[in-house]
């Protein structure tokens, strides 16, 4: 049986190996609170020995974030200095690969001004526009994980002390990742494999549309673009080396259509955004655009979220998780996107992975023709429920079920 200490180190190792499969001579990128410096250097030493030219820190702390909302100048919200511009541009450009070790309090920005977040977020998207656009066609390698904070394991598991509710939330990622025993990279790549049959299967259908329906009440359509494809598991980045965008991951994923999507889509888990929770929501959606947001908790922060610019009432991705996965298994609600769009099916409202196939060599008029949506955010929503059926229509009119009382019927 392995430490906890001997785990982290697995983790971390696994992170750099796997998930960003950094390279010698290459430069590594890593967002970190600084409450947790302890892993961020855990990754910066395996990064090293695996031949990484150098690693660049950007600290991030739940305090001094939520002491900036609330007190600082409002002009400040409504702009990004250059230098942080030139300095991710720079790094993206030369290839670096991006490491967010993401960990928040899950409402920490809850008494700050909605209309400060808004505006930050609008601030940033416009600024950082070319950066956010090499992450998301894959133009260099990046990776999202997670570690546990003090403030986000009592919000996970309010009944425990500190301690105990730190070490809880610890075998919960470690778990989820598949680094709880044996070889952590044996495991991941056979994962990674396993996720990749699921690909094969929804390519070859090459489905026109998509229906899904449950019993929490969302009942809506949607069409898949032209030459579109799945992806889950790994991705490849331009330099043509494959890497984990996500540890943990349980789905594959692609793009609808943008105009196509109509319906109710009903939240199955709670939605941690921007510093505060959005609770039992639902959206209505016609042609492709919500045209209603509800929320009994977190409504005005939900609205705002959807309204940052045109793209953001549209939809960017459909991802399909099995019910019976380890997430959704274990029980626990991570107040964590990361770990909750993971133990179930999702959608993302905003920006569209350019999951089509050529998308390389298209303009961006060419992919908006396409029905690639454009926005300068990507949120996470799940949709998942034990008795979710999606039903996939092909070319030709056939009707294949593709998601049974939850899960994969393949």
């Amino acid at each position: 049986m392995k430490t906890l200490a001997e785990l982290q180190k697995d983790y971390a190792e696994l992170i750099v190996k796997a998930g960003l499969n950094v390279q010698k001579g290459q430069r590594l990128v890593i967002n970190c609170p600084v409450d947790e410096a302890f892993f961020a250097r855990l990754c910066a030493k395996a990064a090293y020995e695996a031949g990484c030219k150098e690693v660049v820190m950007r600290w991030a702390d739940d305090e001094l974030t939520k002491y900036k909302y609330l007190y600082a100048d409002d002009e400040i919200f409504d702009k990004v200095d250059t230098w942080v511009v030139d300095m991710l541009d720079t790094l993206s450009l030369e290839g670096a690969a991006f490491l967010s070790i993401y960990a928040e309090d899950p409402e920490n920005l809850k008494d700050a001004d909605p209309d400060r977040i808004k505006r930050a977020q609008i601030s940033s998207g416009k600024a950082l526009e070319a950066f956010r656009m090499r992450q998301m066609r894959n133009e260099c390698p990046w990776c999202v994980v997670s570690v546990p904070t003090k403030a986000w394991a009592k919000a996970v598991f309010p009944e425990l002390g500190q301690e105990e509710a730190v070490l809880k939330l610890w075998a919960e990622i470690l778990n989820a990742s598949r680094v709880d025993g044996g070889d952590a990279e044996a495991n991941w790549k056979a994962h990674t494999e396993e996720l990749m049959k699921h690909v094969e299967i929804l390519n070859n259908y090459n489905f026109k549309s998509l229906r899904y329906h449950n019993a929490a009440g969302t009942d809506v359509t949607l069409e898949l673009p032209e030459g579109h494809f799945w992806a889950g598991g790994e991705e490849k980045a331009k330099s043509g080396l494959m890497f984990s965008a996500n540890i943990p991951t349980e789905e594959v994923f692609t793009l609808p259509k943008r105009d196509s999507v109509n319906g109710k889509l009903v939240a199955t888990r709670p939605l941690c955004i921007n510093g505060s929770i959005v609770d039992n929501f639902y959206f209505i959606v016609k042609d492709g655009k919500i045209v209603e947001a509800h929320a009994e908790k977190g409504e005005e922060v939900l609205k705002n979220a959807i309204s940052v610019d045109e793209g953001a009432s549209y939809f960017g991705e459909v991802a399909l998780v099995p019910y019976d996965s380890p997430i959704q298994n274990s029980g626990v609600l991570f107040l964590n996107t990361l770990f909750d769009e993971n133990a179930s099916c999702h959608f993302a409202f905003g920006e569209a992975y350019p999951c089509i196939h050529g998308s390389e060599n298209m303009t961006d008029d060419e992919l908006k023709a396409l029905g690639v949506n454009y926005s300068m955010t990507h949120e996470d929503f799940m949709v998942g429920s034990a008795d979710l059926s999606i039903i996939g229509t092909t070319h030709d009119g056939e009707e294949v079920e593709i998601f049974r009382d939850g899960n994969f019927t393949f």
